[in-house]
C-alpha cells in the first residue's frame, strides 16, 4: 500500500493557503487542500484566497516545496447561494492545479431532493472546465447524512466529474462500515478523509462538536481502519482532523505532523512512503 496524505484546511483552520503549504511541507506531507470559497465563519483568514496576490504567494509555496494542491473546498448547497459564485475559487484551483472539489448540502426541509440534484448536477458543470472533479460529502448534521443519500443523488444527477466525498468520521457517526464503499462505484470515490473517534452514543450536539473540535489521530478511536487498504490500497488520503485542544497545546505544525504520523502508523505500518523530495 502507498497512498498520497493532503493536509485538509480544517485540520488547522485560520492559516492562509501559502502558510498552509510550508506547514505541509515542513510536516511531510504530500498535497495540501485548500479553502478556497470563505464560509464567513470565526477563524478564517481575513484575505481573499483568490486574490492575484494570494495565488502567487501559493504558487510560489507550492513550487518551493514540491507540494501539490489536491483538493479546494467548501461549495455548499443552499438556497440563497448562486452557485456561480464559486467559479473564482474553480478558477483559482484550476491555477493551482487542484483535481478535486468538496460539496456538501445544507438545506433546511427534507423534501427537496430535486433542487439538491439540479443544483449539484449545475456545480459539477461549472467545474468541469477547470478539469475538477465535484464530490459530495455528507456531515451527519447536515441535510444529507449517509452514504446512500448520496449514492442516490449521484444517481439522478449523473455528471461525469461527480462524486462521492467519504469521511471516515461520518462513517462512524451512522454506524456503517467502511467495507460498505465496495457497493459504491470507484469511479466516484476519489479520495477519503480520514481521522478517528471514540465509540459513543452520539447526540447531534456531540457530532458537531467532535467534528468540528474534537477529531481523533487514527488508531487512537474505534474507527476500524483495515478496510480502506483492502479497497483502496493506493488512494490519496486527506487528513482533516480538527481539534482546538490540541492546535492549541502543539500550534498547527506539530498538530499536523502528529496527524500524519498517526496516520502512517495505521495505513503504512509506521513507514513513510512521501512521493515528494523533503522540502
Amino acid at each position: 500500500m502507498s497512498h498520497e496524505y493532503s493536509l485538509s484546511y480544517l485540520t488547522v483552520p485560520g492559516v492562509t493557503p501559502p502558510e498552509q503549504t510550508y506547514i505541509a511541507a515542513r510536516a511531510g506531507y504530500d498535497c495540501v487542500s485548500y479553502r478556497l470559497f470563505h464560509l464567513g465563519v470565526a477563524g478564517e483568514p481575513d484575505i481573499d484566497p483568490t486574490s492575484p496576490q494570494i495565488l502567487r504567494e501559493t504558487k510560489q509555496a507550492l513550487a518551493e516545496t514540491g507540494l501539490r494542491c489536491f483538493d479546494i473546498e467548501l461549495m455548499k448547497i443552499v438556497r440563497g447561494l448562486d452557485p456561480k459564485q464559486f467559479l473564482p475559487a474553480f478558477e483559482a484551483g484550476g491555477e493551482l492545479g487542484a483535481r478535486h472539489v468538496i460539496c456538501s448540502a445544507w438545506t433546511d426541509v427534507r423534501n427537496d431532493q430535486r433542487y439538491i440534484v439540479d443544483t449539484f448536477a449545475e456545480i459539477c458543470d461549472l467545474a468541469a472546465p477547470f478539469g475538477l472533479t465535484v464530490n459530495l460529502e455528507f456531515p451527519a448534521f447536515s441535510r444529507l447524512t449517509t452514504l446512500e443519500e448520496v449514492v442516490e443523488i449521484l444517481e439522478r444527477t449523473g455528471r461525469h466529474n461527480q462524486g462521492v466525498l467519504v469521511d471516515t468520521l461520518y462513517m462512524h457517526f451512522n454506524k456503517a462500515p467502511l467495507l460498505a464503499l465496495e457497493r459504491v462505484p470507484p469511479e466516484w470515490i476519489n479520495f477519503l478523509h480520514i481521522c478517528d473517534a471514540e465509540d459513543l452514543a452520539f447526540t447531534k450536539e456531540d457530532m458537531i462538536h467532535i467534528a468540528r473540535d474534537a477529531r481523533l489521530y487514527p488508531g487512537e478511536g474505534a474507527i476500524d481502519f483495515w478496510s480502506v487498504n483492502y479497497l483502496f490500497p493506493d488512494l490519496p488520503l486527506s487528513i482533516e482532523l480538527p481539534h482546538a485542544a490540541r492546535m492549541a497545546e502543539f500550534g498547527p505544525e506539530q498538530h499536523a505532523r502528529n496527524c500524519l504520523k498517526a496516520a502512517h502508523a495505521v495505513f503504512e505500518g509506521g513507514q513513510r512512503r512521501s512521493t515528494r523530495q523533503p522540502a
